[in-house]
């Protein structure tokens, strides 16, 4: 249950690196990878390392991180040393975060500027901060949405 990256000859085992591959691998990795495959992946549920991965990622305390994935900062913290598995629930939402971080850098043109847009409150989300909007994927679309418009130069 490997998502491999076509081009790259990197293999995605077990769904380590995926939040990477999203937030900085796709222009390394030729910009595909094998969906169906990741789908399997997040089913099984991705490690629990992946969590470290974003949190590093998106530079924001667990205190915060932990709500937004669905889980206790207790679990979190309990999770983080154990060699286990993610819910395929809280892989999913790993995996919207580390795609949502990639879209903002690839269109503000930098990691750091993505992170500080993601944390500030945005007009075009009435006001809230688009890490915080996206909770759900209807918020993540909407906030895919305004990068797009951004990308686009249509910013509302």
């Amino acid at each position: 249950m490997a998502a491999r990256i076509a081009g790259a000859g990197a293999t995605l085992r077990h769904g380590r690196g995926v939040v990477r591959y999203y937030v900085r691998g796709s222009q390394e990795a030729g910009g595909r990878f094998n969906v169906a495959n990741l789908v399997k992946v997040l089913e099984a549920g991705l490690p629990v390392t992946e969590l470290d991965d974003l949190r590093a990622s998106l530079d924001v305390p667990v205190e915060r991180l932990a709500p937004m994935l669905g889980i206790s900062k207790a679990t979190f913290h309990r999770r983080k040393g154990a060699n286990s598995k993610l819910k395929p629930a809280v892989s999913d939402r790993v995996v919207r975060y580390a795609r949502l971080l990639g879209k903002a850098a690839k269109v503000l043109g930098n990691p750091e500027d993505a992170k500080r847009w993601l944390n500030s409150p945005q007009f075009g989300l009435g006001g809230a901060a688009p890490l915080d909007y996206a909770k759900t994927e209807v918020g993540a679309r909407e906030v895919e949405n305004l990068l797009g418009r951004i990308e686009y130069g249509v910013y509302s």
